[in-house]
């Protein structure tokens, strides 16, 4: 079956924008390893690109300036083996000369792995763009690369040469639950919204993820095959990921490790006792790094301050493979299907399903109504009490109209019932929350489910429902 672009819409039209203006642009895209970049830049460029190249992964400078002669050599058969990025560039740029009046295009797809050790890849790069290109109204630079965290801080942020010489950036960022419906409708899977989440709650939304997925097996054949059979294509993709995008990617792993253990996450401190990392600038880099690629998120519970910061795992394919891969010590090859009943999958889905959620606010204030208003999502932990039961609440949407929705998330395969046990502790945390946060706002008690909520004799105290068909939005 041919590839379809599938969604991006916003991102497509940007994108085609700044290929028609009438100046020169330096347009960077990125997001993370394996959602869809260069399939999106080449299905909007087609074959309009007049120079294209791809950096070679853990390559020197002398295999990634070969890399680039022989790209060159293609469509100026004169050229010479450059000996340098400047002189690659150079080549590069006398080669441009020679086309006919109108829009040059130029493509470097995995830029980040092209700057290689003492390469001065960014500083030819510079001279290119600010000497030569920027001056022009006819080129469109298009870069782009898996390392995000490098393409942020050399290109996007960049305080040198480059700053502010980049002309528009484009993330792209892993499937919605309602992208996620599109590309298996387009690819004529027939999977509906219960399952498309489960997809989405082992899989993050990473477009390539899905692409190796076949339409004649169900979602728990398709998982099993992916990750536990012998030759599983995703077996080893954790390791592949991590260490794709960061040259030295032991302290993540080390902090993603720790982050997936904890639900609501763990403050700074809490981190470096779980991981025995040291407290320096270096740490400090690799949570950002983390944050930048879309792994973890920080913020600040409800009713702290600064100080109190929480790093939060958001990625469910990290999720997954802490919870599932990992865990499968018998090498079981339909470990999935046959963990579906247990209480590993029911612990799993619930944390799988809370990030879920997270990653949906957006779709979850849609559907509340609350779309116009300021907001922030935090959770809130309870201080130890005397003679009181501590209380968590995973998701606070703290409004900026007065109100506070106190969210409870239980992913179910059919209406959820709340049970006795269910009301106590909901009464519990509401209770615990009042008596300490001494708040004034209004609060609405918020059920996010599956399939909805089963009406009973503990259902009355739910003020709002959600379900999954507000969260494909």
């Amino acid at each position: 079956m041919k590839q379809t672009l599938v969604g991006r819409e916003q991102e497509t039209g940007l994108l085609r924008e700044y290929l028609n203006t009438e100046k020169s642009e330096f347009i960077a895209v990125y997001g993370r390893r394996r959602v869809g970049k260069t399939f999106f830049i080449r299905q909007i460029i087609g074959n309009d690109a007049c120079f294209s190249m791809t950096g070679m992964e853990n390559a020197d400078m002398d295999d990634q300036l070969a890399n680039f002669y022989f790209t060159l050599r293609r469509v100026c058969p004169s050229v010479s083996q450059p000996q340098s990025w400047i002189e690659a560039f150079d080549q590069l740029q006398n080669y441009l000369e020679t086309l006919p009046k109108g829009r040059k295009i130029v493509f470097i797809d995995e830029l980040p792995w092209l700057d290689t050790v003492r390469s001065k890849f960014v500083a030819a790069l510079e001279r290119f763009w600010n000497g030569w290109a920027d001056g022009r109204d006819d080129i469109k630079l298009i870069v782009c690369g898996s390392a995000t965290s490098w393409m942020i801080d050399h290109i996007i942020n960049n305080r040198g040469g480059l700053h502010n010489r980049k002309t528009h950036q484009i993330y792209i960022a892993p499937f919605t639950l309602e992208e996620s419906r599109k590309y298996f409708k387009a690819y004529g899977f027939g999977y509906r919204e219960k399952e498309i989440a489960e997809c989405y709650m082992v899989m993050g939304g990473v477009a390539y993820y899905y692409s190796l997925m076949s339409t004649k097996e169900s979602v728990a054949q398709n998982i099993d095959r992916l990750f536990f059979a012998h030759n599983g294509e995703l077996k080893n993709e954790f390791e592949n990921l991590y260490r794709s995008l960061f040259k030295k990617a032991g302290d993540h792993i080390a902090i993603v490790t720790a982050l997936s253990r904890k639900t609501k996450g763990l403050t700074r401190k809490q981190i470096l006792v779980q991981t025995g990392l040291n407290n320096n600038s270096k740490y400090t880099k690799t949570l950002e790094e983390l944050e930048k690629c879309g792994f973890i998120r920080s913020y600040i519970p409800f009713g702290e301050t600064k100080r109190d910061i929480l790093f939060q795992l958001t990625d469910a394919f990290t999720l997954f493979h802490f919870h599932y891969t990992t865990e499968n010590k018998y090498q079981d090859e339909a470990f999935w299907t046959n963990s579906l009943n247990s209480g590993k999958y029911r612990a799993w889905s619930g944390y799988a399903f809370e990030i879920l959620c997270l990653n949906h606010i957006v779709q979850i204030k849609q559907a509340l109504g609350i779309a116009g208003i300021q907001s922030r999502a935090c959770c809130w932990v309870s201080k130890p009490e005397e003679g009181q039961k501590g209380a968590q609440i995973d998701l606070i949407i703290d409004r900026a109209d007065q109100t506070i929705n106190i969210c409870e998330m239980k992913f179910s395969r059919t209406e959820y019932e709340i049970t006795k046990a269910d009301d106590q502790d909901l009464d519990n945390k509401i209770n615990a929350f009042l008596r300490q946060t001494n708040t004034r706002k209004s609060l609405i008690l918020t059920l996010i489910t599956s399939f909805g909520m089963k009406t009973g004799k503990y259902s009355g105290h739910i003020q709002r429902q959600l379900t999954l068909d507000d969260l494909f939005k």
